[in-house]
């Protein structure tokens, strides 16, 4: 599919055009994203992020992990791949387009980041995967690349950009952002983004339906399957952002995070059709 974020010139971002893929599309030509799984009785998280790129239209997305989380994966999924986790990364090649780790990774991913993030694919960073940085952030800061994307919450970012102060959320995103050399995300009932060049944009399509657990891993899994059809991370930040804000805005009381990843067609569908509006980027 063919993604173009829209924004406003106060820098709202606006719904997203859509474009369907090619005729002569095939899954590997729309990315394989890969998500890294949390250990046995902690794969919920990672799971959401799996099935949420998948259904914003990533070709092929494999959840890596150890065996005995495969198990219970394999008992939940069958359009997402299973691959044991090795210490070789031998499941990574040039077909892999993105990356997405942190969702019930556990405290101890430091390693396991710092090895994703050394096959130099656009990677998404959430969760445990930037509290594992907590007391030496600098080794994330120089593994990061400006294709990698940050999607913190207030206790996330007050970890790995302690001196930082928050009051006022565009300054503070704009300098994490330029600290880290990478896209940096900051939820919130008005979610702010911004990369390392200046670009900030911020999303107000949201609802506070969204406040449940698991609604930031269906996000991170979004930004991921955004990332692995080629979308420039800075854009697949921004997109994916409205994009969950609108699940929110349309499913309202009720909504859980396993519901979330069958509202991912509707608010796609609804992006199809005002294909001709708001139309102020090149397609991606």
């Amino acid at each position: 599919m063919g993604f173009t974020l829209n924004s406003s010139a106060d820098g709202t971002i606006l719904p997203p055009t859509l474009v369907p893929p090619p005729s002569d599309a095939h899954k590997y030509s729309r990315g394989h994203a890969i998500v890294w799984s949390g250990a046995a009785l902690q794969t919920g998280a990672s799971r959401l992020s799996a099935q949420a790129a998948l259904a914003v239209g990533a070709g092929l997305v494999t959840i890596v992990g150890e065996r005995a989380a495969l198990a219970e994966h394999a008992a939940h999924v069958t359009a997402i791949m299973l691959r044991e986790a090795s210490p070789a990364f031998d499941f990574v090649d040039d077909r892999v387009s993105a990356f997405a780790i942190g969702p019930g990774a556990g405290a101890g991913a430091q390693q396991a980041v710092l090895k994703v993030l050394g096959c130099h694919v656009p990677t998404v960073l959430d969760a445990d995967a930037l509290t594992a940085f907590e007391k030496h952030p600098e080794l994330l800061f120089d593994a990061v690349a400006s294709t990698d994307v940050m999607t913190t919450h207030f206790g996330e970012f007050r970890r790995i950009f302690s001196d930082i102060k928050l009051e006022d959320r565009q300054k503070a995103v704009s300098r994490a952002a330029e600290r880290a050399q990478c896209v940096v995300l900051l939820k919130g009932a008005e979610t702010c983004i911004s990369a390392p060049d200046g670009r900030y944009l911020v999303n107000r399509h949201a609802s506070p339906w969204l406040a449940t657990a698991g609604s930031g891993d269906v996000l991170t899994g979004l930004i991921c399957g955004l990332l692995a059809q080629g979308v420039p991370s800075f854009d697949a930040a921004a997109i994916a952002t409205w994009l969950h804000g609108d699940i929110g805005v349309r499913a309202g009381p009720g909504l859980t995070a396993d519901s979330m990843i069958g509202h991912i067609p509707l608010v796609l569908r609804g992006c199809l059709n005002d294909a001709l509006e708001h139309v102020t980027g090149s397609r991606t």
